[in-house]
């Protein structure tokens, strides 16, 4: 099932789909039958990866599900943990990705999300001196996996050795939450995932009946107050936010139909 979901989701996400309507429309235009639908396809294709790569458009996918919950506030050194996440004894980092380079530290190997979610726990174990870092991610055969590097990447950043456990058979989400609610039982955990990730977590979390507080970290979509020209303009990276944010309102729509 797991990678049945990763085969279906990959041709849904915006540039599979557009690459797919392109090829499809090419072959159309090639029949005199269906030349005219072969052109529609095209031109549809065209607008759908302009949309994709729009700033603008690729926040307002993403803003969404960025501002379901709030960021854990500021802390001042040596003060009380705020409301959010006091009392909670454990403090969970989702798997966000790496590359295993040689000869690069471990902060490096991760992605951009991984390094942001483990800088936001690493924040959030200052003001929880008594609670533990559980971090989460498998790997390739013979290569160290994604809970590893993490914990590694935690390490250099001041967290001691002891207070980190591993989850590193999780598949994704689901089965990091169901991992998480065996390893802490009743206790309260602060739950460090990207922001535009935190709904589907949460929503998965929630069912496995872990007590967490959510603490999104990773924000991707950033437009200010005024639009600014700059905001309509295409690249790449508004078209990698686009996919991050179809790919969880797909998730939040297959969980919607399983009941979740």
């Amino acid at each position: 099932m797991f990678w049945l979901k990763k085969s279906v989701s990959f041709w849904l996400m915006p540039l599979p789909l557009c690459l797919l309507l392109l090829a499809a429309g090419l072959l159309l235009v090639r029949s005199p039958r269906r030349s005219r639908m072969g052109r529609a396809i095209l031109c549809c294709a065209a607008a759908l990866l302009l949309l994709f790569s729009n700033k603008a458009v690729s926040c307002l996918l993403l803003g969404p599900l960025e501002g379901r919950y709030p960021a854990v506030p500021e802390m001042a050194a040596g003060s009380p943990a705020p409301a959010p996440i006091a009392g909670c004894r454990f403090v969970v980092v989702l798997g966000g990705g790496h590359a295993d380079m040689p000869g690069i530290p471990a902060t490096g190997k991760l992605s951009s999300s991984a390094l942001a979610r483990i800088v936001e726990a690493t924040r959030l174990l200052g003001a929880l001196p008594g609670s533990r870092l559980i971090v989460s991610g498998p790997g390739e055969p013979g290569r160290p996996t994604h809970a590893d590097v993490l914990a590694r990447a935690a390490e250099s950043l001041g967290i001691d050795p002891a207070r980190i456990m591993l989850i590193d058979t999780a598949l994704d989400t689901e089965d990091e939450s169901l991992a998480v609610a065996r390893l802490v039982g009743g206790a309260r955990v602060a739950l460090v995932t990207s922001a535009w990730h935190m709904p589907r977590a949460a929503a998965l979390f929630r069912r496995a009946g872990v007590d967490f507080a959510p603490c999104p970290a990773d924000f991707v979509s950033r437009i200010g107050t005024r639009l600014r020209w700059t905001d309509l303009a295409c690249d790449s990276e508004s078209l990698e936010r686009s996919t991050l944010a179809v790919h969880e309102w797909i998730g939040l729509v297959w969980m919607r139909l399983r009941g979740v």
